[in-house]
């Protein structure tokens, strides 16, 4: 992993901090951005604490991206013991998210939305 703001992406990714975009021609979808640089850590050592989240229309959150809270890792042979902080949502959902970078974060969630919004016949 690059130090925190030397890769590409960074800077774009707290530029959209505050950001609120109503995505479909209805305004029934919309994406939220929480995004702020903090001191590199065990928990984030990419530098950043961040939200990035698909609501519908009453507000409920669809997907989204973010390194809130712990989450076990679940795989072959173990039990969940290690906690990973990146994580990504699909409803009720939450599986650990691999954070390379903030380019491809930002492009891993724009997939995601896009995926939902296909799946509800907003998008073709």
């Amino acid at each position: 992993m690059k130090p925190p703001g030397r890769e590409p992406g960074f800077n774009t990714l707290l530029d959209l901090d505050g950001q609120v975009f109503v995505i479909d021609p209805n305004g029934a979808y919309w994406v939220k951005f929480v995004v702020h640089r903090v001191d590199p850590s065990p928990e984030r050592p990419h530098g950043l604490d961040y939200s990035l989240t698909l609501h519908d229309a009453a507000g409920q959150r669809l997907a989204g991206f973010d390194n809130a809270h712990p989450i076990r890792k679940v795989s072959r042979g173990t039990r969940g013991r290690e906690l990973a902080r990146d994580h990504k949502h699909r409803l009720h959902a939450v599986r650990p998210y691999d954070f390379t970078d903030a380019a491809t974060l930002l492009a891993d969630f724009w997939t995601a939305v896009d995926n939902v919004l296909r799946e509800r016949g907003i998008l073709e």
